[in-house]
């Protein structure tokens, strides 16, 4: 072995142990990539959807309406409008039904619209702790292989009678190799945890806010009918 090797020579001359290091750490780090890829698109996606759909609500067009054209869409599974659907389809299944007190339709419109923002929430947080493991996991794993690289240089010291540092210096070189591939899939998957884990919460405080202001339009909705009806 030389002193003199490229980055790839230094992984092709590596031991066994220190290439599996390698490979795991390069398909965490597609893996990671791929996520961060993936998440960016959707989170983009989901702060957009939001922002066009409250521009709409807060522009004082009538809900029934609002109501009717995500449906005839084929609904809104997703985002601010699919909570917006799931309370409003659920207040007038409720409020359509005998012998239900306002306080009881508010509830379960209430509830619907908290079932369909927990499944959203669990859609955009999908795949966060999978980041979170390369990132805390990945420079461990390559002080693994840093290790047994080590291990390895200086256990073949051993068998000779005058060490030099040409001697040992690939075979730390190769080693060190790990911690910068270990460091390599770490770092990116830490920063984009950290940057998604921000907006997904701050989604989620959005998505809570409108949750609370839509139920309190209900409110003044169903108890402004029961005051007419009763002055009849």
């Amino acid at each position: 072995m030389t002193a003199n090797l490229s980055f790839i020579e230094l992984v092709i001359e590596a031991s066994f142990v220190v290439q599996l290091v390698l490979v795991l750490l390069l398909l965490a780090s597609i893996a990671s990539w791929a996520i961060i890829i993936r998440k960016h698109r959707l989170l983009r996606a989901a702060v957009s959807d939001s922002d066009a759909f409250e521009s709409s609500f807060w522009s004082g067009g009538d809900l029934t309406a609002m109501y009717r054209e995500i449906t005839s869409r084929g609904g809104a599974s997703t985002d601010m409008a699919g909570i917006f659907e799931a309370g409003f389809r659920e207040f007038r299944r409720l409020k359509a039904q005998d012998g239900l007190s306002a306080a009881q339709t508010l509830d379960g419109s209430r509830r619907a619209m908290r079932v369909a923002q927990l499944r959203e929430m669990d859609r955009l947080e999908h795949n966060l702790a999978t980041l979170a493991t390369v990132g805390s996991t990945s420079p461990y794993v390559g002080l693994f292989g840093t290790v047994w690289g080590i291990m390895n240089s200086f256990r073949a010291l051993g068998n000779v009678q005058s060490a030099t540092l040409a001697m040992v210096a690939p075979g730390i070189a190769e080693a060190l190799v790990a911690t910068a591939m270990g460091l390599f899939a770490a770092i990116p998957a830490v920063i984009a945890y950290n940057r998604y884990a921000d907006q997904v919460g701050r989604l989620e405080i959005r998505y809570d806010t409108f949750a609370e202001e839509f139920s309190a339009i209900l409110q003044r909705y169903v108890y402004s009918g029961e005051q007419e009806r009763r002055q009849r």
